[in-house]
């Protein structure tokens, strides 16, 4: 094993990778220095498949202690959506012992400057990156997500998405120079000069609430942010979902002690059954910044209760692709079936409800119906989940039973014209796996308005009817303005049309996509280039990442001297 390294050592280590993030950011170019492919790794250093597999087996039924200060119980109780019992248990604070502990390595954590605290957390993300296939089944097997796309999203693009977030929290921290010698002429007296320092100095703690779908690729962006910016982290994952963020943590002490930092500035408040301590925490003074994911409800709630601090949230939306005409038509209805049962629709961003003109629409194959459209987007998905083995592994299983009530229900709302089916996976026959449903209905009914304008958050689509473009683009405007949105698609021919809707998600800020055909699809974004939502409508009040995101965790304090 490698001797550990001090701060000076990191910084010569990592400073050419933070100098190519800084880049990419500036560039927005594709770069990322996380391999996507599983045979990447096992060289040096680094976890092979195997190996990654039986570390996750290890830790299984195991306590996993962290050492932390305040632990006065031992709790868990995950089970894999595949149908394992994990069986690891997680230390229990009590936070009034936890919470000083991490308060008081801050001070030596500020005083590092920009580059060290970049330096140790691109370490962090290091280390992490070599235990990948490792965190993968952790992510697979609390989030449902099938294994290959646990292992590129929870590892590889979610590391990217932690060194994205230090790259710009240090871009921010940096643009203010640490000393400036100010003089000032006075004529014919002598100037006025002054020595000036500025510091960046943290908020205070941070605290970071997971969610159950991407615990990693949500959870790294506000983590990383906040530690970059010389602040502690508390990590409270979600109940079904702790082992990935509780490995994280793992790993971050681990390399905060070797560097010669207090490892308290990373802890982890797991929680009793039904305990529901994120409110708790959420309101304690200690908590000065909040980054979360999840519902809309509770997200209100910590944007009009969490007053101490700066909180970001990533909420529901409702995300709207715009049909009107295509030259392309076999290219979209594969790259939209591809994009609605990805994870089972199990993501923030996978589109909810496709505008049709009830009309039709221009295709290179001829003017195609509305019920046409909607009968081929059936046949597509069909036949992109038709063998079974390729069906299990795009999408996933069922993250938690809200989800398979949400999607039997749907099947209610209008007529269905994809009618979700259950899969069955050999390897894990425990597993809930359906297929997505696509349901018919109509703008121009007024009941049918209660189900495509809130979020139906799994494998459901609304294949909506309108009465012309222009009714689209402004049920479109309506949707981003009123329930927000990640993400907004748009297939059209018509200049015109696309400067419409280009032109809506300008005003109502919503990232969006025109046109995709082929290999990239809307509900996929790319660290240092893509933004993850525009923190300008409902659905999020932060992008991932932007310099907004990362500025407003510290700030600048001015110490003037007579010189």
């Amino acid at each position: 094993m490698a001797a550990p390294l001090t701060a000076h050592e990191l910084i010569a280590k990592h400073r050419p990778t933070l100098d190519q993030a800084l880049e990419a950011i500036r560039t927005r170019a594709y770069w990322s220095p996380h391999p996507e492919h599983p045979k990447a790794y096992g060289d040096h250093g680094s976890l092979d498949a195997a190996a990654g597999k039986s570390a996750f087996d290890a830790v299984l039924g195991t306590r996993l202690d962290l050492d932390q200060p305040g632990t006065d119980d031992w709790v868990g109780g995950e089970t894999s959506p595949y149908g394992i019992e994990l069986g690891v248990t997680y230390p229990h604070a009590d936070l009034d012992v936890l919470l000083p502990a991490m308060k008081a390595g801050q001070t030596a954590w500020r005083d590092a400057g920009p580059e060290a605290r970049a330096a140790v957390c691109l370490e962090i993300v290091k280390r992490i990156s070599d235990r990948t296939h490792e965190f993968a089944h952790a992510v697979m097997h609390t989030s449902g997500q099938a294994f290959m796309m646990a292992f590129q999203a929870g590892g590889p693009h979610a590391q990217d998405r932690g060194l994205e977030a230090v790259a710009y929290a240090y871009a921010e921290q940096v643009r203010t120079p640490g000393t400036a010698e100010w003089s000032k002429p006075q004529g014919k007296r002598d100037p006025l000069n002054l020595t000036k320092t500025f510091t960046a100095v943290p908020r205070g703690i941070g605290l970071v609430i997971g969610c159950n779908t991407f615990p990693t690729w949500n959870g790294y962006p506000g983590l990383f942010a906040s530690l970059t910016t010389g602040n502690a982290v508390l990590v409270k994952p979600h109940p079904r979902a702790v082992l990935p963020l509780a490995l994280t943590v793992q790993v971050a002490r681990e390399v905060l002690a070797e560097a010669g930092f207090d490892p308290n500035l990373v802890a982890l408040a797991a929680e009793r059954p039904g305990e529901g301590i994120a409110k708790t925490l959420a309101t304690r003074p200690e908590i000065r910044i909040v980054d979360y994911t999840g519902s809309t409800a509770f997200g209100d709630w910590l944007e009009t209760n969490a007053r101490q601090a700066q909180v970001y949230t990533e909420k529901a939306g409702v995300n709207t692709v715009l049909v009107e005409s295509t030259d392309d038509y076999q290219g979209m209805l594969s790259n939209l079936a591809f994009s609605l049962s990805l994870y089972s629709g199990q993501m923030c961003t996978t589109p909810q409800n496709l505008l049709i003109p009830r009309e039709g629409i221009r295709t290179d194959q001829g003017h195609k119906s509305y019920d046409e459209v909607t009968a081929d987007l059936a046949r597509a998905v069909d036949g992109l989940l038709g063998d079974d083995a390729r069906a299990n592994a795009l999408l996933g299983a069922i993250v938690n039973p809200d989800v398979k009530a949400r999607l039997e229900a749907a099947a209610e709302l209008g007529e269905v014209a994809l009618a979700s089916r259950e899969i069955a996976n050999p390897d894990f026959p425990g597993a809930v796996v359906r297929t997505p449903v696509i349901v018919k209905l109509d703008a121009a009914k007024p009941d049918d308005a209660a189900a495509y304008t809130s979020e139906c958050f799994g494998p459901v689509s609304f294949a909506v009817a309108v009465d012309s473009t222009a009714d689209a683009v402004e049920l479109l405007r309506r949707t981003i303005r009123e329930q927000g949105a990640m993400t907004v698609g748009a297939y059209t021919t018509d200049p015109e049309v696309a400067r419409a809707v280009e032109e809506v998600c300008l005003e109502e800020p919503a990232q969006l996509s025109l046109n995709l055909t082929g290999g990239v699809y809307v509900n996929q974004t790319a660290a240092f280039s893509d933004f993850h939502g525009s923190g300008g409508n409902p659905a999020a009040n932060a992008a991932l990442t932007d310099g907004a995101y990362v500025a407003n965790r510290f700030r600048v304090v001015e110490v003037r001297r007579q010189a």
